[in-house]
């Protein structure tokens, strides 16, 4: 292996370790977003119901109040037909009173159909309020273990974060930056072992000088699919080597 990359491995597991350790944390704080959105919206809900109910009020008082007036109207009629002494003027009197009647039943009915919707949006209003209620109490808790593990994460992230500042001393800052360049590109391991003559970054075969460059260690090797860098492991190198050796004892046997 390259002496250079035996130090970025450590590198780059710390590095990996941190890349996840985001990862969870974007996800936990992707949950305090939901657990406010969820919250937001149950109080846009509650105010909206709140203003429909308070309108159904205004109506209501409203209708209410012309009922009151069409009811003064037909008692004063009424007070004017018990004096009335000619039969036309009582007749008078008497159709204009049925009108009010008329009136009178059309904004009944109305009022009824508003008391009742009023009714069915003030039912909807208190389910709204104890969802509210109820999601507040679950989300404290769960809003509190949320905030607890992104702390946790905050601590562990800086912990790796000293690890590697110690560890970059030990490493060639050219060969740094381009692990570090390749790193921001991939978001995962960018310095991967050749396995079964192929990279396992990409699982793309490679071809034997590759290969072979890669196995002597002379110069820092790039995927010619992914540019990841490559390395030989020992325990590959030792899997060839022994392959070799089978091979050969195999045909000594045939000899």
């Amino acid at each position: 292996m390259n002496e250079e990359l035996r130090p970025l491995l450590d590198i780059q597991e710390l590095d990996i370790k941190m890349i996840r350790l985001m990862r969870i944390k974007k996800q936990r704080q992707s949950e305090l977003k939901q657990i406010e959105a969820l919250r937001l919206d149950l109080n846009q809900q509650l105010v909206l119901k709140q203003e429909e109910v308070d309108e159904f009020d205004k109506q209501i008082n409203a209708l209410e109040q012309k009922l009151k007036e069409l009811t003064d109207k037909y008692k004063k009629l009424e007070s004017q037909q018990a004096g009335v002494k000619k039969v036309e003027e009582f007749n008078a009197l008497t159709q204009e009173m049925s009108v009010l009647e008329k009136e009178k039943v059309v904004l009944e009915t109305q009022t009824s159909n508003i008391l009742d919707r009023k009714g069915t949006e003030e039912e909807i209003l208190e389910k709204i309020k104890e969802s509210l209620t109820t999601s507040e109490a679950n989300s404290e808790e769960l809003e509190k273990e949320i905030l607890s593990s992104i702390e946790k994460i905050n601590i562990e992230g800086q912990q790796l974060k000293d690890k590697r500042l110690f560890a970059v001393g030990t490493v060639n800052p050219n060969t740094l930056k381009i692990y570090e360049r390749l790193l921001r590109n991939k978001k995962d391991r960018v310095i991967v072992p050749i396995e079964n003559h192929t990279c396992s970054g990409c699982h793309i075969a490679l071809t034997l000088d590759h290969e072979g460059r890669v196995r002597k260690g002379e110069a820092i090797v790039f995927c010619e699919h992914c540019s990841r860098i490559h390395f030989w492991q020992e325990d590959e190198s030792r899997g060839v080597r022994g392959g070799a050796a089978r091979r050969r004892r195999r045909h000594k046997m045939k000899t």
